[in-house]
C-alpha cells in the first residue's frame, strides 16, 4: 500500500492562553497543501530490505534526516496505538521524507495519521474517523486534523477540530524553509498570551489579499527577532508579488500565497529548501 501524506500550514496563530497544566490554548486554522512524504506499508518484507527491524514492526526512512530513534518515531507510535484496539499483524514501513522536519508543516504528524488511515482501510474498515481521531490526538496535538485532511479551526491545544469553509484553490503557494532549527520550547519562550483583537473566522472570512495585515501568527515576534533569516524569507516573498505571507505553525517555513507561478524562486532563496505548487 503506498500513501502520500500530505503537509498543512497554518492561517493565522493566535496564542490565546497560558494553561494550568503547562500546555497553551491557541486559535488556528489548519489547512492542507499537497507537499507529500511518501509511505509504504506491507505485511511481507519484500521491497524493505535495510529496514530496521522492531518487534512489532520494521521501519525504514529516506531522504530527509529524521533525529529520532525507530522506537520513537511517530508512525511506530501510531501503528502500536492502532494495534493496541484492533488487531495487526507484523507491518513493514517505509517513508521517503520530503516534507522538511522542524519546519511547522506537520510532516511527522502526518506521516503517523496516515499510518493509522492506511491500518484502517486495510483491517479495520468499520472503525469510523472519530475512533481513529482518538488514537491520532494521543499522538500530537496536530496529528488528528491529517485524519479528515480538510481545513479546519483549531482550538485548544490544536486538538479541537472544527470544519471551517475556507479555500485557496487556485492560489499558488511557495514554501521556503531556511537552514535554521526552531524549537517548541523555543518558541513558546517569547510568547505573551493574549485575546486577539479580531475573531480569526472574522479574518478568514476577508478576501486573501486584505489578510496581510491582520491575519497574523503570534510566534512571528520573537522568533524573527532570534532569526532574522526566517523574518527577510517573509519580506522576500513580499517582494516577489505575495498577496500574503506567513511563517507556518512555530517555525521555521515560511509561505506565500500568489495569484500565478512565481519564477526566480532558486536565485531568491539559494540553499534554502523551496516548493511551489498550485493548491
Amino acid at each position: 500500500m503506498t500513501l502520500f501524506p500530505h503537509a498543512k500550514i497554518n492561517l493565522g496563530l493566535h496564542v490565546v492562553r497560558r494553561r494550568p497544566d503547562g500546555y497553551h490554548d491557541l486559535e488556528t486554522l489548519f489547512y492542507p497543501i499537497p507537499l507529500a512524504d511518501t509511505l509504504w506499508l506491507s505485511t511481507k518484507a519484500e521491497g524493505f530490505e535495510g529496514a530496521v527491524r522492531l518487534a512489532d514492526c520494521a521501519l525504514a526512512v529516506e531522504g530527509a534526516a529524521v533525529d529520532c530513534a525507530p522506537e520513537a518515531n511517530l508512525v511506530v507510535r501510531a501503528l502500536r496505538g492502532f494495534a493496541a484496539q484492533w488487531p495487526t499483524p507484523y507491518i513493514y514501513m517505509r517513508v521517503r521524507k520530503t516534507i522538511p522536519m522542524g519546519a511547522g508543516l506537520g510532516g511527522g504528524s502526518a506521516d503517523a495519521a496516515f499510518v493509522l488511515r492506511g491500518l484502517r482501510q486495510r483491517f479495520a474498515p468499520q472503525v469510523g474517523n472519530e475512533a481513529l481521531r482518538r488514537v491520532a490526538a494521543g499522538l500530537g496535538a496536530d496529528c488528528a486534523f491529517f485524519v479528515d485532511s480538510r481545513p479546519a479551526l483549531a482550538t485548544g491545544i490544536g486538538d479541537r477540530l472544527s470544519p471551517f469553509g475556507v479555500s485557496l484553490a487556485g492560489w499558488h503557494i511557495v514554501v521556503v524553509k531556511p537552514p535554521v532549527f526552531v524549537s517548541t520550547r523555543e518558541a513558546y519562550a517569547g510568547i505573551v498570551p493574549r485575546t486577539p483583537k479580531v475573531r480569526l473566522d472574522e479574518v478568514l472570512a476577508q478576501p486573501v489579499e486584505a489578510w496581510r495585515d491582520v491575519l497574523v501568527n503570534d510566534f512571528e515576534p520573537s522568533v524573527f527577532a532570534a532569526h532574522p533569516e526566517i523574518a527577510a524569507v517573509k519580506q522576500r516573498l513580499y517582494r516577489l508579488g505575495a498577496a500574503y505571507a506567513s511563517m507556518s505553525g512555530s517555525g521555521a517555513a515560511v509561505f506565500g500565497l500568489f495569484r500565478a507561478p512565481v519564477e526566480g524562486l532558486a536565485e531568491a532563496f539559494g540553499g534554502m529548501f523551496v516548493w511551489q505548487s498550485q493548491l
